[in-house]
């Protein structure tokens, strides 16, 4: 044994390499599958799958390339930080200057196109979901977990709309919390609400119900631009974040992409 292969003996049986790497080299079908399930990124995937379903003509990959685009826009959002101030004096103004200005402002554009197409991938997925089935036992409460992230992916659409704080963002939201009015039980227009009462007192109004809490108050203005900011870039991310863990181990659970039917 060389001098070189000693030293790669050593290090791949050091105490940093195996508090790493749980298992040895997958030269084995064994070997493989013990070294999935020690790894804390590979364990979330099957140990095998059947060859029919992860065909690209089946499972149309919206799964994988929505994961991507979610990346995609956390590494952008994270860069635009840098530059973006969410106030009403300033916000405008470091949209233009991204566009027009700063060297990396080609993340804007990154960031805005690519959440377009994670709203159409998402979409696709799901679609493809209920074509092939895959929805049905035992993957029902996988499909539920699906079903609140295609709304979290509507939701940090929403709330990213109103950031550029130009005309057509600040109309758009106002039309669509305008609509936040007749949630059931929590608009002072929806049903329900007139029940909600502290004594003969009723407790929603346009000072006090769901849209309210969403603008901080009764029009679209700087706390409104704040509340929505937090959302987009730190609430719904993390729920989002979480929400796929689970969808992925679920994924895992329950024997990997569904076959055919």
């Amino acid at each position: 044994m060389t001098a070189i292969q000693r030293i790669k003996q050593k290090f791949f049986e050091s105490q940093v390499w195996r508090s790493i790497f749980r298992h040895g080299y997958p030269d084995t079908r064994r070997n493989q599958s013990l070294a999935v399930l020690s790894n804390v990124f590979l364990h979330l995937h099957p140990v095998s799958v059947r060859k029919s379903g992860i065909r690209l003509s089946y499972t149309w990959c919206m799964g994988g390339i929505s994961f991507f685009l979610f990346l995609v826009l956390t590494v952008t959002g994270v860069m635009l930080m840098f530059y973006y101030r969410p106030t009403a004096e300033f916000a405008y103004n470091d949209i233009v200057q991204l566009r027009e200005d700063v060297a990396m402002g080609i993340m804007r554009e990154l960031h805005r196109w690519g959440a377009h197409a994670m709203v159409i991938s998402v979409w696709l997925h799901m679609y493809r979901v209920f074509l092939t089935g895959s929805y049905k036992p035992p993957r029902e409460f996988n499909w539920a977990v699906g079903v609140i992230l295609l709304k979290l992916t509507l939701l940090l659409s929403f709330t990213g709309y109103l950031l550029p704080w130009d005309q057509l963002a600040i109309w758009a939201i106002t039309v669509g919390t305008n609509m936040a009015r007749a949630t059931p039980g929590a608009g002072h227009e929806g049903p329900f609400s007139s029940m909600i009462k502290l004594g003969d007192i009723p407790l929603l109004h346009s000072g006090s119900d769901v849209r309210f809490a969403l603008l901080g108050g009764r029009f679209v203005a700087a706390p409104a631009l704040l509340r929505f900011y937090v959302l987009h870039c730190v609430g719904f991310p993390l729920i989002a974040g979480v929400l796929m863990a689970v969808h992925f181990w679920r994924v895992r659970k329950d024997g990997g992409v569904s076959g055919p039917l």
